[in-house]
């Protein structure tokens, strides 16, 4: 093996660092949605489990648009 094969290869083995993720400004602690907004998730789901599915899109239709609102607070696009 050559002395440019061996540079070529052991080139090739390098790794090239990767970039250093982007930080939200809205999320710097880079929340989950799943974890983001646990108090009006949590009263979003109660209500959904406390009416009927008829009538509790109506019924939580406020507790939504809250916890939509907080997840849009912390840049997730719903």
């Amino acid at each position: 093996m050559s002395s440019s094969e061996v540079a070529m290869s052991s080139a090739a083995c390098e790794m090239t660092p990767k970039a250093a993720p982007e930080i939200n400004p809205l999320n710097p602690q880079g929340l989950k949605p799943c974890c983001a907004c646990p108090e009006t998730k949590s009263a979003r789901d109660a209500c959904f489990l406390k009416f009927d599915s008829d009538i509790a899109q109506d019924a939580c239709k406020e507790l939504v648009q809250k916890h939509i609102a907080c997840m849009r607070g912390y840049g997730f696009k719903v």
